[in-house]
């Protein structure tokens, strides 16, 4: 990590939550994995309707902790484009696991029973498959 968030403790579950515990920065990553989402337009397009201020916050803040880079658009320069880093497609396992607990929890979520399935069935080679797509530049859903 590059810029270490002051520590509440020394609990790597609070240090965790001081990275990501805020409402938007799982779905950022969350919309990179599954959306393909790489810029600030594709974000602030996103159904939970991030303010453009907080989408800037949050997307700063995860670059200055390395889960993600920020690169000029080759094809438009007026853009960027942001992209998981290693650290940040580590996160792949924790949104598998968050998408079937809320599943769980409220049946009437988007999350298709035949993808929660898979999700359990061969959870590392799934995890595998995931990560190798979006390091390729490529999305789960899209």
């Amino acid at each position: 990590m590059q810029n270490n968030p002051r520590r509440r403790s020394n609990c790597p579950i609070s240090f965790s939550l001081d990275i990501l515990g805020d409402s938007w920065s799982l779905l950022i990553i969350r919309d990179i994995i599954f959306a393909g989402k790489k810029t600030f337009g594709e974000f602030i397009a996103s159904d939970e309707g991030i303010a453009r201020n907080i989408l800037t916050n949050r997307l700063s803040r995860l670059e200055a902790m390395g889960l993600i880079t920020k690169n000029p658009h080759l094809g438009d320069k007026r853009k960027d484009l942001y992209e998981l880093t290693e650290a940040g497609l580590d996160l792949i396992p924790v949104l598998l696991e968050l998408s079937a607990w809320g599943a769980k929890l409220e049946p009437e979520t988007a999350e298709a029973a035949a993808w929660l399935d898979e999700v359990q069935m061969d959870r590392n080679s799934l995890i595998q498959q995931i990560r190798n797509t979006v390091k390729q530049g490529g999305s789960v859903f899209t």
